[in-house]
């Protein structure tokens, strides 16, 4: 009798000695799909320009790229405005299938020159307007714009863009990205201007065209990142239920 009373608290010793352990599976497992899904949800986030940078001085083509954020709503207008302290005298909009694009344009309280001609008007805004289903929950869409001539003596051109859902709901992405400080929750689209090239003139609209090619390639690119975002974040999901699903079963053998 006393040889049986010995050996129970061992084997209790042992059931307990594991159960720190599948613990610790299904907590990595469930740590392991919300860290995967952090790092997948930040890749669609914002409207944003895709294009890295344009020389000063050029012109250059230029992809807005806008996710939908929604779950029951599809995105059926994009309205970009275009900056007002650096006046863009040439913008043409490429054909996107399923929208109709219009060009608003402004005149101008301080005429530019370009090429030798004094420009008295520019646009000011962009919209397109989905034909049909526009961009439903999980798509994204890429607008894109040739645009110049950029400006010399600026390091960044902003674009302050509405986005609006079938439901009427309409998000505003014109809030101001200060270096050094947080994101912030809506912020307006960006497209970075580096030194101009050769001549000092930038990409000369004859160049335009390899501008195109690199930002196409950059389009795949970020598409192919996209895909990589969201199969992760199914594969955590995945994980952590495993996790989870191995605790709860390990719990109750221990019970019985």
């Amino acid at each position: 009798m006393s040889e049986i009373s010995k050996s129970a608290p061992s084997v209790k010793s042992a059931k307990s000695a594991k159960s720190p352990r599948v613990s610790r599976l299904a907590l990595v497992g469930g740590v392991a799909a919300g860290s995967v899904l952090l790092l997948a949800g930040p890749a669609f986030a914002h409207v944003s320009v895709q294009s890295q940078s344009a020389p000063k001085g050029g012109f250059a083509t230029v992809n807005f790229k806008v996710p939908n954020e929604r779950d029951d709503a599809s995105t059926v207008k994009l309205e970009v405005n275009l900056p007002t302290d650096h006046p863009l005298a040439s913008v043409m909009p490429q054909p996107v299938p399923g929208w109709k694009v219009s060009v608003t344009k402004t005149k101008l309280a301080k005429p530019i020159e370009m090429e030798g001609e004094k420009i008295n008007e520019a646009p000011s805004k962009i919209t397109w307007t989905a034909d049909g289903k526009g961009i439903e929950p999980g798509q994204f869409q890429q607008f894109p714009l040739s645009v110049g001539q950029l400006p010399e003596n600026a390091d960044q051109l902003v674009f302050k863009a509405l986005q609006t859902y079938d439901n009427k709901d309409v998000v505003r992405w014109i809030e101001p990205t200060k270096e050094g400080a947080p994101e912030p929750e809506n912020p307006a689209p960006v497209l970075h201007l580096t030194a101009a090239e050769g001549d000092g003139h930038g990409a000369a609209a004859g160049d335009d065209a390899k501008g195109g090619a690199k930002t196409t390639a950059a389009a795949a690119e970020t598409s192919a990142s996209d895909t990589t975002a969201r199969v992760l974040g199914v594969v955590g999901i995945v994980v952590g239920i495993i996790g989870v699903g191995f605790g709860f079963f390990a719990g109750r053998r221990r019970s019985a």
